[in-house]
């Protein structure tokens, strides 16, 4: 993340929600194309009469597409070690930082109301996507985006609710939530950007103390120097 983005995690002590509706996929909470041509055969299965087919497939259409607004993420990438790509797609400059933790410090600062799930990549014209849970299409995405190896913290907030039931329509009051976190039991580790300064590392370990943040600050392991 930016540098400035990291200062208002630290400011706000948590982690940024946003709305899935204003990520920059278009494709979010939708299913595949596969699932249009699949769901007769698979509800005929289930015993699902052709007009009882006909209704939970508007139903699921309305939701789907009403419910983007109403689920918000938390985005990470998973690996091993640091990605270069990633970098280069998710920082403007380099003064960005790059927060370590793993599964089991995210699980443990979070709710029991936020799921976790890591991303599955599929066929978008040829693959069944899961359906049944309101979250199912939200923790699936195209292959092209496999690069990002994603796992993501999802939490469905709840519209406001009219007589005649929810307002799936209602007018989104922002583009996101902060989630209260225990940083210190969050980050593991911080990394700095490829080709950054030294004194964005000092300054960002500066605002790390400042906070209470008891972490180490690394520079990046992509600036080591190569041997010839």
């Amino acid at each position: 993340m930016d540098f400035t983005k990291f200062v208002a995690m630290l400011e706000q002590g948590g982690l940024f929600f946003v709305r899935a509706c204003y990520l920059d996929d278009r494709f979010e909470g939708s299913y595949s194309r596969a699932n249009e041509t699949l769901r007769p055969q698979v509800y005929s299965q289930a015993g699902l009469s052709p007009e009882q087919q006909e209704k939970m497939f508007g139903q699921l259409s309305v939701v789907s597409q009403q419910t983007r607004g109403w689920v918000l993420v938390n985005c990470w990438h998973m690996n091993e070690r640091e990605s270069a790509g990633m970098w280069k797609l998710y920082t403007a400059t380099n003064e960005s930082v790059c927060v370590q933790s793993t599964y089991q410090r995210l699980r443990s600062v979070l709710p029991t109301n936020v799921s976790i799930s890591v991303v599955h990549y599929i066929d978008y014209a040829k693959d069944w996507s899961p359906e049944g849970n309101l979250l199912y299409p939200f923790v699936h995405k195209r292959l092209s985006f496999a690069h990002e190896q994603e796992f993501r913290a999802l939490l469905f907030q709840s519209p406001p609710v009219l007589s005649g039931g929810i307002d799936f329509a209602a007018k989104l009051p922002d583009r996101g939530i902060w989630q209260s976190v225990a940083l210190s039991d969050l980050v593991e580790a911080i990394y700095i950007a490829p080709a950054a300064p030294e004194w964005v590392r000092v300054l960002v370990s500066r605002v790390v103390e400042r906070y209470k943040l008891n972490v180490s600050v690394h520079q990046s392991v992509l600036d080591a120097s190569p041997f010839f």
